[in-house]
């Protein structure tokens, strides 16, 4: 049992090692960075979407991609994201099983970890969509979704299953949004460096990204919770379809313009995460 006992505390240190590692770290960081990027493309889309009253183009992180690389030179661009992304996953997943050892509070510190897997596959999914494209295919649309909606609600239990999923992505944009406006991501970071000028911007940067990035989420948890409810597949969408739907709505517009500017706020706080995150 003691042979056990070390053999799995040998394995967990490797792990912090390998997690802690100056090269996973440096490429977490470029991931930290590239990610910074497709939410700044992403925030540009949505305000044409807001400036056109329902047009615009594809405003989701897979349209970002999309617009990257139909720029000169964004095929090349695009794949130093995907590899930045996948770097920024495995991060992700080794912190979940071995970091946030700064965290004094244990149930904070498994809270903190839960949260990492999470982002691991949110992160992996989109270095998919950024290696998919890269390499000329496609990264799928919000009719997908409304397929395979269609195809939950067909199955026994199916209407309750997807109006849990919707509530499922409410409670996590919920969750970016308290995440946000309460400062939560301060815990991540390491600003002694900075100066105060600096801290002031990370923190109003943080706020406003999270809290956009929480509500334009809520809208697609909306109109999922809607499809369920409703027992139509068609009221279900992607980002691209929610913030559509939005920028049809009396005064949309005017909300889209602004979650487009939390978004982009998000995307250059990307950047000072990438900078001053801890480890």
């Amino acid at each position: 049992m003691n042979a056990q006992v070390r053999s799995g505390e040998n394995a967990g240190r490797q792990a912090q090692q390998a997690a802690d590692s100056k090269p996973v770290r440096l490429l977490g960081r470029v991931g930290l960075a590239a990610y910074g990027l497709v939410n700044l493309l992403f925030a540009y889309l949505a305000a044409k979407v807001a400036f056109s009253g329902g047009g615009g183009g594809n405003a989701s992180k897979q349209g970002a991609l999309q617009t990257l690389a139909s720029q000169p030179g964004g095929g090349l661009l695009l794949w130093v994201i995907t590899i930045g992304l996948v770097a920024l996953a495995v991060w992700q997943l080794a912190e979940a099983g071995v970091g946030y050892g700064y965290t004094t509070s244990d149930k904070r510190r498994t809270a903190r970890r839960l949260g990492s897997a999470g982002k691991a596959i949110a992160f992996g999914a989109l270095a998919f969509s950024a290696g998919r494209i890269a390499a000329g295919g496609s990264a799928g649309s919000g009719g997908t979704q409304k397929t395979f909606t269609a195809k939950v609600l067909e199955l026994p239990g199916g209407q309750l299953l997807v109006g849990l999923v919707g509530l499922g992505i409410i409670a996590g944009a919920g969750y970016l949004a308290y995440h946000g406006w309460k400062k939560k991501f301060l815990e991540d970071l390491d600003l002694m460096r900075a100066s105060l000028g600096t801290r002031k911007t990370v923190i109003r940067l943080g706020q406003a990204g999270f809290v956009a990035v929480g509500v334009a989420y809520a809208l697609v948890g909306v109109l999922v919770l809607a499809a369920a409810v409703t027992y139509d597949a068609k009221k279900s969408a992607g980002l691209d379809g929610a913030l559509q739907t939005l920028a049809k709505q009396p005064y949309g517009p005017v909300l889209l313009g602004l979650i487009a500017l939390g978004v982009a706020s998000y995307g250059i706080y990307c950047f000072f995460d990438a900078r001053f995150r801890r480890g």
